[in-house]
C-alpha cells in the first residue's frame, strides 16, 4: 500500500484546487501536482466536510470514535477476564463432598 500524502500537501493541493482561476479544471490541478483527479476530489468533498460545508463526520470525529471503539473493546476483554476469574474462584470455593 502507498504511503499517504502528508497532511500540509492534501491542504495545500486542496486551498489551490479552491483558488484556482476560471478555465482551470480540476485535471489540470491535479495533474500539476502529480496525483490523480479522483484523489483530489477525495480530499475536496473531505475538506468540505471538516469546513462544515456539507454534513458527515469529520477527521477529528473519525479519530475519537476510533479510540472510543478501542478503549471499548478493551474494557470487554477485561471484563471477561474478571468474569472467568470469578467463576473460577467461585468453584475453588465450594465445600467438599
Amino acid at each position: 500500500m502507498p504511503k499517504p500524502y502528508p497532511k500540509e500537501f492534501r491542504d495545500d493541493v486542496v486551498r489551490v484546487a479552491r483558488a484556482r482561476e476560471a478555465g482551470v479544471t480540476l485535471a489540470q490541478v491535479a495533474k500539476d501536482f502529480g496525483i490523480h483527479e479522483m484523489t483530489l476530489n477525495k480530499w475536496l468533498r473531505k475538506a468540505d466536510v471538516d469546513d462544515g460545508n456539507k454534513p458527515g463526520t469529520t477527521a477529528t470525529d473519525n479519530a475519537e470514535l476510533r479510540e472510543l471503539k478501542r478503549r471499548n473493546r478493551l474494557l470487554e476483554q477485561e471484563n471477561e477476564v474478571l468474569r472467568r476469574a470469578a467463576a473460577y474462584l467461585s468453584q475453588a470455593n465450594l465445600p467438599p463432598k
